[in-house]
């Protein structure tokens, strides 16, 4: 498996956090996981679309062009085939950069990025090809450009957004309201609209977010984990791990380590957590 991350145009660094491309000619049969970082995503497959995990139980073959919108659970994934695509990962002030109004409608969901924008679906769908070969093709920046410019940033909200960021998701929502310079209600509802999760649970997906880094990077105490990234206690971090990745602090360390050599079924994992550099 390769995994790659490309810095964005100077004219998207407010919008974009990047564009990966992720690459298996010879992908495990076995259903993988994605943990919940906080972003949306936009993503081409050049492959075989793999299939989702979807709500109602039953496992689904995704568009060629998706969305992703916001999840506080993990997706699940299975490989259809040879994997190539291509994902732009927006930073979480730009969520609603596609979806606007509609965005929150799209927590939990990947859905077929036409629904959002038939248009930019096609020719993102075209556009992204030229980058596949050279990362530096004007035309895909430019599509992006268009598309994505036309969203103006909420500055309280970015501004909020780097707060919680700041704290690993340890702030308190009425203390990041006040750095955002907005009411406690206002600001609620301006937050969930902008970013599709709501100040705390978008915290929680940070913290989590923290605790999974910490153990894949060799911390060996939970107990020193989970009081760095706020829980409450050690079962506290333990149950809400359980929850999103499925997996006991110790499992979830063991399969990280193996992703290390080569054990298949976590690498798509282990990719996204650790990212990879131009």
């Amino acid at each position: 498996m390769e995994y790659r991350e490309y810095q964005p145009s100077a004219a998207l660094r407010r919008h974009v956090q990047c564009v990966w491309r992720l690459r298996d000619t010879t992908p495990s049969t076995e259903p993988q996981t994605i943990y919940p970082d906080g972003r949306c995503e936009v993503i081409a497959h050049l492959g075989a679309p793999m299939r989702i995990f979807a709500a109602d139980g039953g496992w689904q073959t995704q568009s060629v062009c998706i969305f992703a919108g916001q999840h506080q659970a993990a997706i699940r994934l299975a490989a259809a085939g040879t994997i190539d695509c291509i994902g732009v990962r927006l930073l979480p002030a730009a969520s609603a950069a596609l979806a606007g109004a509609r965005l929150e409608e799209f927590t939990e969901r990947t859905v077929d990025l036409t629904l959002l924008d038939a248009a930019f679906s096609a020719e993102f769908g075209r556009t992204v090809r030229t980058f596949a070969a050279n990362h530096e093709a004007p035309s895909f920046w430019r599509c992006l450009e268009r598309r994505l410019l036309a969203h103006a940033i909420n500055e309280r909200i970015e501004r909020a957004v780097a707060y919680l960021e700041s704290g690993f998701g340890q702030r308190r929502i009425d203390e990041t309201a006040n750095a955002a310079g907005m009411g406690l209600r206002a600001f609620q509802m301006r937050f969930a609209a902008c970013v599709g999760l709501g100040a705390k649970a978008f915290g929680q997906v940070l913290r989590l977010q923290a605790t999974i880094r910490a153990i894949d990077g060799g911390a060996d105490s939970l107990a020193q984990v989970a009081a760095q990234a706020g829980f409450s206690d050690q079962a506290h971090a333990t149950r809400e791990l359980q929850r999103v990745t499925g997996l006991t602090p110790a499992r979830l360390r063991a399969a990280l380590r193996k992703a290390r050599n080569d054990d298949r079924t976590v690498q798509l994992a282990a990719a996204f957590v650790r990212g990879g550099a131009d």
